[in-house]
């Protein structure tokens, strides 16, 4: 017999004998399936959350220069960025939401993100200008959708003290709350530039928002 039709048995064996412990698996080697299954989960399990981690950082946000040279440089000058009780709010905090269930959902609508990168949809601050409403007005109907849900992360209306606010802020709010309205509504534009709107109805910032 040849070496090469020996090797050839050596591995049909070899087969025969993974099947048949597969088959008919001993005490052992389902033991070994077990530790094998577990160690692979750990893997994948924080494989998966640094992943999720690393991806909602700040840095990782402003890695596109996309975002570094447009609405990065807005929210440098705002009080978000900067403030007399030095905390900050970074990206994340405002477009990624702390519930796992809702971050890993945003993920993946972040996917179609990676498309336009490579399209340059906005590679340039001309083309971002362009579609800078169009931007601000998804932002602004999922932050409705959710109640703001990441301003509140932050701002609770319930530990909201009206003594500490000037008056027109106080009547503002509480019409607001009485009303129904979101931090959304009224707060436009205070982490990034507003659209331009020179030959638009400024009811287009907000669209059919506005008719619900």
């Amino acid at each position: 017999m040849s070496e090469s039709n020996e090797e050839h048995t050596k591995q049909k064996n070899i087969i025969v004998r993974l099947w048949d412990t597969f088959k008919r698996p001993s005490r052992y080697s389902l033991g070994g399936i077990l530790v094998v299954g577990v160690v692979a989960g750990i893997i994948f399990w924080g494989g998966f959350n640094t992943a999720m981690e690393v991806t909602n950082t700040e840095t990782f946000c402003i890695s596109c220069h996309e975002m570094e040279v447009n609405v990065y440089q807005e929210y440098k000058d705002t009080v978000h960025y900067n403030n007399r009780s030095g905390v900050r709010a970074t990206c994340p905090d405002c477009h990624v939401p702390k519930e796992w269930h809702w971050k890993v959902l945003r993920k993946i609508k972040a996917t179609n993100e990676l498309y336009h990168k490579a399209m340059g949809s906005v590679s340039t601050p001309e083309k971002f200008e362009e579609k800078r409403l169009e931007l601000a007005r998804n932002v602004w109907t999922v932050m409705k959708k959710t109640d703001s849900r990441e301003c509140r992360n932050c701002h609770d209306f319930e530990s909201m003290d009206y003594v500490a606010q000037d008056r027109r802020s106080v009547m503002q709010h509480i019409q607001g709350f009485d009303e129904g309205n979101t931090c959304i509504d009224c707060h436009k534009g205070i982490a990034h530039s507003l659209p331009a709107m020179y030959e638009e109805d400024p009811s287009a910032a907000i669209g059919p928002l506005a008719q619900e």
